[in-house]
């Protein structure tokens, strides 16, 4: 496979590091951003690619990370809209204002400018494909208490959706889907007794890290078609681990 030169925002921690050092691992060449300046350093220092600290939600600094991944790899193949925050499990009405405002910032906002700063950067040398991350509430399910994270999704969905039929020539869109997995996103703002509820659906649906991000890495790459939807929990998938259940020795993955 001929390496690529992919950006992976939010890529110091989590799903976007897994998914970045899974991407090096397979040849290519990767810069992340994070809003944490230690992070960043470490993650520079691990995994041997461009890190810069930069928050999505300001186009500026979305701009500055795509200069210096062009300036570094010559080029932007592939464009990862990874980053994301989520708030604690509270109704609307309860929910404070500034918490609400950050997840917008974030799962929305920062998807507008880092689709619209790689679109334009991309039609500008030759072309390239955007993958924005699909979450809960994507596909319009809605969870008591994550209204807010679940709206962004949600707007999400149809934001790559809507990109990947007006992007300019030689650009593509789609949404990767990573399903439940076990990171501080998925088990942020649950109290210990909703935690201890929760851990039976976790158990049989949520995946490590490790067993996710090298299988989204593979197909950042082999499935960045125009319109393309990669899912690595499945409706199949769910119907036979609900199935299998019983029978699994399947434990909350840490």
């Amino acid at each position: 496979m001929t390496p690529s030169s992919i950006v992976v925002t939010g890529g110091t921690r989590g799903l976007g590091y897994g998914l970045a050092r899974s991407l090096v691992a397979l040849g290519h060449r990767v810069a992340v951003c994070g809003t944490d300046a230690d992070g960043v350093a470490a993650t520079a220092a691990e995994l041997g690619v461009l890190a810069r600290v930069a928050d999505v939600a300001d186009r500026g600094q979305v701009e500055d990370l795509w200069e210096a991944a062009v300036r570094r790899h010559g080029r932007v193949d592939v464009w990862v809209n990874n980053a994301g925050v989520s708030h604690r499990r509270l109704p609307l009405w309860r929910l404070p204002a500034h918490e609400a405002r950050r997840v917008m910032e974030v799962n929305l906002l920062g998807v507008l400018n880092g689709s619209a700063v790689a679109a334009a950067g991309m039609a500008a040398r030759g072309g390239g494909h955007i993958w924005n991350m699909e979450g809960l509430g994507g596909d319009g399910r809605t969870v008591p208490g994550l209204g807010v994270y679940g709206a962004t999704k949600r707007a999400v969905t149809y934001l790559t959706r809507a990109l990947s039929k007006e992007a300019p020539e030689g650009v593509s869109a789609g949404l990767l889907s990573p399903g439940m997995v076990v990171t501080d996103l998925l088990t942020y703002g649950y109290s210990e007794e909703e935690r201890e509820r929760a851990a039976r659906i976790f158990a049989i649906l949520a995946d490590p890290v490790e067993i996710v991000a090298p299988w989204l890495a593979e197909r950042v790459v082999t499935q960045a078609r125009n319109g393309a939807h990669v899912r690595w929990l499945t409706p199949a998938k769910i119907a036979y681990r609900f199935a299998t259940a019983p029978f699994s020795r399947r434990r909350v993955p840490r």
